[in-house]
């Protein structure tokens, strides 16, 4: 098998700077490894957040196979099976056939028992690469500005702007994770 690379090129232009980067997509046999901006055929809002997570909404269960073959070893997912357009049973066996590690974890409402067990399985490096969903990623956002002050040592705002950046929007699950974090 050979290796091969392919390398798209963009700008982005704030406030009068201009930055140039490259996105990567490699593949190495069997194995893809995706850009920032990019994933799996069906993924909305995939974020590659480093090397040991992605965060992203709504997720089919026939990107499982993809994922694995991206690296990833575990799927947490925050949507409930009530939810319009969630295939939580289907994504759970999809994951296991793949191979993947599968942790539901629903709400719509958080809980300080969901934010501890989220912390728990994703602050486990035998689950990583770990990849994290729910409808949006508004959901993703909020436990993950949390992982970021409580594990990770971030100071509230760098951590909230990259939670924004995933997909946090809602008030209230601002409103959850920072005083989820101050008490």
């Amino acid at each position: 098998m050979s290796n091969h690379s392919a390398r798209r090129g963009f700008t982005i232009i704030t406030g009068g700077l201009v930055v140039v980067a490259t996105a990567l997509m490699t593949t190495v046999g069997a194995r893809t490894t995706w850009a920032q901006e990019a994933g799996p055929e069906g993924v909305r809002n995939y974020t590659r957040v480093d090397a040991t997570v992605a965060c992203a909404g709504a997720t089919p269960p026939e990107a499982m196979a993809a994922l694995k073959q991206g690296g990833f070893v575990s799927v947490i997912n925050f949507r409930t099976v009530e939810e319009n357009g969630a295939t939580v049973e289907a994504s759970k066996a999809a994951a296991k056939a793949a191979g993947l590690k599968y942790f539901h974890m629903p709400f719509r409402t958080p809980t300080a028992e969901i934010a501890e067990n989220f912390l728990e399985v994703v602050g486990d490096t035998a689950n990583q690469p770990v990849y994290i969903h729910c409808g949006s990623a508004n959901r993703v956002g909020a436990m993950w500005y949390i992982k970021r002050v409580k594990q990770d040592g971030w100071d509230t705002p760098r951590a909230m702007a990259e939670a924004e950046a995933i997909g946090l929007t809602s008030p209230a699950l601002k409103a959850f994770a920072t005083g989820y974090i101050t008490r």
